[in-house]
């Protein structure tokens, strides 16, 4: 159990050293154990293609159409999506295990060997499930900034969804 520690303004607790160590590794393991679907956001900043792997992908509204992605406060793609005011998201399927790994890395040439073309002026991976957005915010999340979208076009997959769970790729088995 976390020890007592003063509270803020709002009413929340203040953690440091050891208690904050201890609630970050409680708060991973128990996000671990969340099933998340597998993204690549993408975007093209002056004629070049750009993208990320993320978990941190839901819906938000029906009416109108919109979607929220969290991207590290220091993403290289964020800044790009700050000037360019567009993401592409593609939801990986099953198949593109792989391709969630090479885009988590850092670093250029992550679409090398990885099949893509332009759709409604973003990178769209093939075979992945499509979703353009137009960038309607942007709202600070601790150390991610949520990028909220308005959806422009969508194009359905046909492949089961690559999920992570547990620290490992996977896909959603009914009952």
């Amino acid at each position: 159990m976390l020890s007592s520690n003063p509270t803020n303004s709002h009413g929340s607790q203040h953690l440091t050293g050891t208690d904050l160590e201890e609630l970050q590794l409680a708060f991973k393991s128990a996000m671990a154990g969340v099933a998340t679907p597998v993204s690549v956001i993408t975007a093209i900043k002056d004629g070049k293609a750009h993208g990320t792997t993320v978990s941190a992908f839901a819906s938000l509204s029906l009416n109108p159409p919109m979607v929220m992605v969290a991207l590290d406060r220091n993403s290289d793609l964020l800044s790009i999506l700050r000037e360019t005011g567009e993401y592409g998201v593609n939801l990986l399927g099953v198949e593109h295990s792989e391709w969630a790994s090479a885009f988590a890395r850092k670093g250029p040439d992550k679409f090398t060997g990885i099949p893509w073309t332009v759709e409604n002026g973003l990178p769209r991976l093939a075979g992945a499930c499509w979703i353009a957005c137009s960038v309607e915010s942007l709202v600070d999340g601790g150390d991610h900034v949520i990028a909220l979208g308005s959806v422009l076009n969508i194009d359905l997959g046909e492949s089961k969804p690559l999920t992570y769970y547990q620290r490992t790729f996977g896909t959603h088995a009914p009952i």
